[in-house]
């Protein structure tokens, strides 16, 4: 059986695709990336409401986090009422550009399954 080499003993990481995970990690932050891709720049409302079953608190840690990675940028408008928007980083599109061949095998996939007996 194969294993994974690491590098040094202390090396968090054992390859990109775990570098990969511990950004986009979890069931929501890549329906995050799915959201803003489809709607760049989204206010904090229209976000959980283009993905259903998302908590408040859920989306703003992860959009708190999303940006501490680099991944979406949060622009605040001094304006009254205040308003906040999110948008995709240029990270953010390459990492929606790595994932497209990921979502054309699931959609294939559900295809598949959908169209047997």
């Amino acid at each position: 059986m194969a294993t994974l080499n690491r590098p040094g003993a202390d090396d968090e990481h054992v390859c990109g695709i775990d570098t990969s995970m511990e950004v986009i990690g979890g069931k929501w932050k890549v329906l995050i990336l799915w959201a803003l891709h489809v709607h760049p720049r989204s206010r904090f409302g229209a976000l959980r409401r283009l993905i259903p079953g998302i908590t408040e608190k859920v989306l703003a840690s992860h959009l708190r986090e999303m940006e501490a990675d680099g991944i979406v940028d949060r622009v605040s408008y001094d304006e009254v009422p205040p308003r906040v928007e999110y948008g995709l980083t240029k990270d953010g599109m390459r990492l929606n550009d790595a994932l497209e061949p990921l979502a054309a095998w699931g959609r294939e996939r559900r295809e598949r399954k959908e169209g047997t007996p």
